[in-house]
């Protein structure tokens, strides 16, 4: 047995859910010098650029939720994908997979794939849009950005909170753990863009400690054991309506963003593969005619 072979089965074991939220309530805790020193050290070991966070010094952060959810400085992530039939990167991050929606099914890794149903939270009319369409799998490691970003303009149409395991998202366990994405606690946002719907499915994973979007606050913890979901109006005073680049959600503690475009809707850019580093405003794709 190999050394990933360990780190693999070691998480099947570990009581993941427990050891999450213990690392929520420090992650939310002012603990004063000791919050300090492990931002500190979370920032050589993670190799973070500082310069890049609207306020440089880890002293500014009284918790450390306040440090790994920092902002970044005005303009320091500008809208590449101005014109109107371009998508926008939502993340900083890299890509895992992207390509084609297989009849329901979504590749996650060689010899793995999974169910667009099962990720959406079990509801075949949610994943009907999507099931012939296109998908992309964005990894945030520790040391990215963690507030999320819309690709394009959308008005919310449906929340979905999917209780699940709290499995690692890293490249190793992804190829790996079968089904990962559909098993994982995750958050899926149902939007209506100007093609059709679209999804952005935000992925908890081993000691994230929350899971939030800027309508809601925080969504996970602790929703519960069992699937909920949230109907959003399509107009009117009620309706939430964000534009392309507006911050949509956040992790505390690192994770995985998946997006799922209907058939014909649009084609990713062609310069993007699995390890591609993307930037939040780049250029993801682009909206067909």
């Amino acid at each position: 047995m190999n050394w990933d072979d360990v780190k693999i089965k070691a998480q099947y074991l570990t009581p993941k859910h427990a050891l999450s939220r213990l690392v929520g309530k420090f992650a939310a805790a002012r603990a004063g010098w000791f919050t300090q020193l492990f931002i500190r050290w979370f920032i050589r070991t993670y190799k973070i650029d500082m310069s890049e966070a609207l306020h440089e010094s880890p002293k500014a952060y009284k918790t450390f939720n306040e440090f790994f959810t920092r902002y970044l400085k005005p303009g320091l992530r500008p809208m590449l994908a101005q014109d109107d039939d371009q998508l926008a990167h939502p993340v900083d991050g890299a890509v895992s997979q992207l390509g084609n929606i297989d009849d329901g099914r979504i590749f996650q890794a060689k010899g793995h794939d999974y169910s667009l149903t099962e990720l959406l939270g079990g509801d075949p009319r949610d994943a009907h849009p999507f099931r012939n369409g296109k998908f992309a799998t964005i990894y945030l490691a520790p040391k990215d950005y963690h507030r999320i970003h819309m690709p394009c303009d959308g008005t919310l149409r449906k929340m979905i909170y999917v209780p699940g395991d709290l499995f690692s998202v890293n490249p190793l366990t992804a190829a790996n753990v079968p089904n990962l994405f559909a098993r994982n606690e995750r958050v899926v946002a149902i939007f209506d863009g100007e093609f059709g719907r679209f999804a952005m499915v935000l992925v908890g994973a081993t000691i994230v400690a929350s899971i939030g979007t800027v309508w809601a606050g925080t969504v996970t913890p602790p929703t519960g054991a069992h699937v909920h979901s949230w109907d959003y109006p399509a107009s009117g005073d009620n309706a939430i309506q964000l534009k392309k680049g507006e911050e949509m959600g956040h992790f505390k503690l690192g994770s995985t963003v998946v997006l799922t475009f209907p058939e014909d809707a649009i084609d990713f850019d062609d310069d993007l593969e699995p390890g591609s580093v993307t930037r939040m405003g780049e250029i993801l794709g682009e909206i067909d005619d």
